[in-house]
């Protein structure tokens, strides 16, 4: 059990835990909440030992794994599935030793605690994980350092799941991911076998993945049954209670209070009132709950609503290179009042798509006919490196506004969520979310027709997810977005559109439909991981197929070579003199490491043999 007991927590000065006592039982799946900035990562930290607790004492079972997401991307010259296994650093270890171990005794036990954690089945635990996270065979085979930065975070992520550590410590995971791989996330953690805490912002996956909900609000942590939905109605109704005892005791002090200011100095009532001023004394306060409101989010809305369609494209190829398009005989229309969400893995051309509609990219034939006027806000977090870091929301405002008088500049700050002093904040001091709200500002400062959203509910809490989508939904022109929020797709997106295989199809089913598609497609490529491609691959020529199929043969060679390696050192020990008479428990361990080890080399000589065979009709 994890305990949290009475624990405060303080940095530079600010308490952001006060006094809170939890406790988590082995196996739970809790989604823990609050506003940003309340200190939930800083909780985390203090669970890993990594930041000492003010008051209290934090209890983790000494037997207990504790696994989290690194800091930093994995990088290097090793293939994706290497890192993975390499999580396993109990696997990892005792497989190194068993290449040297000579003792049989020791190599009994090594075979024994092997077969305990089911290491040979570990190189294909590994590859569904990362096929789940978005990762073809292929890529699987390729080196940490081929990825971008964020598809390195992916790699960290399978090898923290992999590693399946006995308290699992999970930190907006989801950031890294398309919707995809967040479908994929949500139905992994609904079935961890252990006990995980994920900090998110992400209602389904809190509605779907989780069992209880902690929650940090004003340094307090309060730990509520069920799932976040729930959580929001037993959250409700607390309020509702506090609010009216809060008002009831404020009423019992007046009555208290007014009594002792009346017959104070009376010497015939002097006792009583006495007895009252201790009855105040006593009389803990309850806090009403003070609600938070939340900076809403609006659109400007643009001067003038044009004659549909807004956007006609017709046949067009677009990408980066004319001899690889990466989206070919594109044919769509975008009307006034859509409400447009974008669905397909990272890599299929979503970016690609948005870059064309917002003007950005030019196509490499057909037709691209926009209305006239036709103004376009486009918005994506990779922008937030083109902010002004030593600048201000006020400063970026200004040099929009540049002949405008200071009392207008400051209402259009305002305007974006950054009223007073917030106005004058650097960019470099501002959290993600705010950076994010700065973003949409500027994004949609002139009003567009059409607004284009890639992935903006990064770094945004929960409650201003929900003013994103009043926002979205209250704004009279068009609205094309790429999320892995599902609520927000849910809530605003009255069409989907499917990215996919260098095309643009819509999609006729809901995301319950999806969910359940890419679900079955990510379980088919785990369970046949020959396969080619996760849908961003594209369309293999015979050469470029056999290229993995011959990492695998060669894998699969390296593993029948290993396997047999360890079953020559059992034979060895097994034909000790005297052995069964002399330790027959010891002599019970290596025939059951045997057993094991021969089972392994089947698998991986059944392995060979598919791969040679696909490998040959490839080259055929």
């Amino acid at each position: 059990m994890l305990s949290l007991n009475d624990i405060s927590v303080r940095i530079a000065g600010r308490l952001l835990i006060d006094q809170s006592t939890v406790q988590i039982v082995p196996g739970a799946r809790v989604g823990f909440v609050g506003r940003n900035g309340v200190g939930k990562s800083t909780l985390f930290h203090a669970i890993r030992g990594e930041l000492p607790t003010e008051t209290g004492s934090i209890s983790i079972p000494p037997r207990w794994r504790v696994g989290s997401l690194a800091q930093e991307a994995p990088d290097g010259p090793e293939s994706l599935i290497d890192v993975v296994l390499k999580a396993d650093l109990e696997r990892h270890a005792l497989l190194h030793e068993a290449e040297t171990a000579h003792d049989p005794h020791r190599i009994a036990d090594i075979q024994t605690r092997l077969v305990d954690i089911d290491a040979h089945s570990a190189p294909a635990r590994a590859a569904a994980i990362l096929s789940g996270l978005g990762f073809s065979t292929a890529d699987q085979a390729r080196s940490c350092s081929e990825f971008s930065g964020g598809w390195r975070m992916r790699v960290a992520l399978a090898a923290t799941l992999f590693a399946a550590p006995d308290l699992l410590l999970l930190d907006e995971p989801t950031n890294y991911l398309d919707l995809e791989g967040t479908l994929w996330l949500e139905d992994h953690l609904a079935n961890y076998p252990r006990t995980v805490i994920v900090i998110s912002h992400d209602r389904d996956l809190l509605d779907t993945s989780v069992d209880q909900i902690l929650h940090l609000d004003r340094g307090k942590l309060t730990l509520y049954k069920g799932t976040y939905s729930s959580f929001e109605e037993q959250r409700a109704t607390r309020e509702m209670l506090d609010a009216k005892h809060a008002k009831k005791q404020m009423d019992e002090r007046k009555r208290l209070q007014a009594f002792v200011d009346r017959f104070k100095a009376k010497a015939s009532k002097a006792k009583q009132a006495q007895s009252r001023v201790k009855m105040l004394e006593r009389m803990k306060p309850v806090t009403a709950l003070v609600t938070q409101d939340v900076r809403e989010i609006a659109f400007p809305t643009p001067d003038k609503i044009l004659s549909p369609p807004i956007i006609a494209v017709d046949g067009v190829s677009v990408g980066y290179d004319p001899a690889k398009p990466v989206l070919n005989n594109v044919t769509l229309r975008i009307d006034n009042d859509d409400r447009i969400a974008l669905l397909g893995s990272n890599g299929n051309g979503k970016s690609t798509l948005v870059k064309l509609l917002a003007g950005k990219l030019p196509p490499f034939s057909g037709k691209v006919v926009r209305a006239d006027k036709l103004s376009v806000g486009y918005f994506a977090q990779h922008q937030t490196d083109e902010l002004d870091l030593d600048g201000s929301a006020y400063d970026h405002l200004r040099r929009l506004m540049p002949h405008e008088t200071e009392t207008k500049v400051r209402a259009r700050t305002g305007a974006i969520g950054f009223s007073g002093k917030a106005g004058d904040t650097k960019v470099s001091s501002l959290s993600g979310g705010e950076k994010a709200r700065l973003l949409l500002g500027l994004a949609t400062f002139y009003g567009p027709n059409m607004i284009i959203l890639d992935e903006p509910t990064n770094h945004l809490d929960i409650d201003s997810r929900a003013a994103l989508a009043e926002a979205i939904n209250d704004f009279p022109g068009a609205i094309i977005m790429v999320s892995h929020d599902r609520y927000l797709i849910e809530a605003c997106a009255d069409q989907l559109w499917v990215v996919a295989d260098r095309a643009v199809t819509p999609y006729d089913g809901d995301l319950d439909d999806y969910r359940r598609s890419v679900l079955t497609a990510r379980g088919m490529r785990a369970s046949s991981r020959d396969r080619a491609s996760n849908g961003r691959d594209k369309p293999q020529r015979p050469k470029e197929k056999r290229v993995p199929l011959k990492q695998k043969i060669s894998n699969s060679e390296s593993e029948i070579a290993r396997i047999t390696g360890i079953i020559e050192k059992i034979d060895a020990a097994l034909a000790l003199p005297d052995l069964f008479k002399r330790d027959p428990k010891q002599a019970a361990q290596l025939t059951k490491a045997r057993a094991s080890a021969a089972d392994a080399l089947q698998r991986a000589e059944d392995e060979w043999l598919e791969a040679s065979s696909s490998y040959d009709e490839a080259a055929s």
